[in-house]
């Protein structure tokens, strides 16, 4: 059974660039690191897991950007697609109300490393986060 995300990985081409860009996206540096391989932040509410490894131990892709889509809520998805915009991300899906009135807005980003980044307002994440269960 799923019991809640662990750790999300990307893959860079460029490991160095990477770590420097989500440093400077997220305001901390990696709390891990594997030389030459890996390089993990610890982040959000609840310090989840976020991983860069060298692509060189990808498994084999296609040259573009796909996969599942990792939402991340952030309080205000416009000012931080502009803020990813700002930092050289390209734009995947644009911002998105998902049902008027429901609170669930959503985006997305390749990072210039060729990853997918989702970003959404959840209100159910507050409730969570707040100690109640969504209804």
């Amino acid at each position: 059974m799923l019991r809640g995300m662990a750790t999300v990985t990307y893959y860079a081409d460029d490991l160095e660039a990477a770590k420097d860009w989500y440093s400077e996206l997220l305001g901390v540096a990696p709390y891990f690191a594997v030389p030459d391989g890996y390089y993990e932040f610890r982040i959000g509410d609840y310090q989840a897991e976020l991983g860069i490894i060298n692509r060189k131990f990808a498994p084999s892709q296609p040259d573009r950007p796909g996969g599942q889509i990792v939402n991340w809520h952030v309080d205000d998805v416009a000012a931080t697609f502009d803020r990813l915009l700002a930092l050289g991300a390209t734009v995947y899906e644009p911002i998105i109300e998902r049902g008027a009135g429901t609170g669930f807005v959503t985006a997305a980003v390749v990072d210039p490393f060729g990853n997918v980044l989702g970003i959404m307002s959840n209100p159910h994440y507050l409730e969570v986060l707040a100690g109640h269960r969504p209804a």
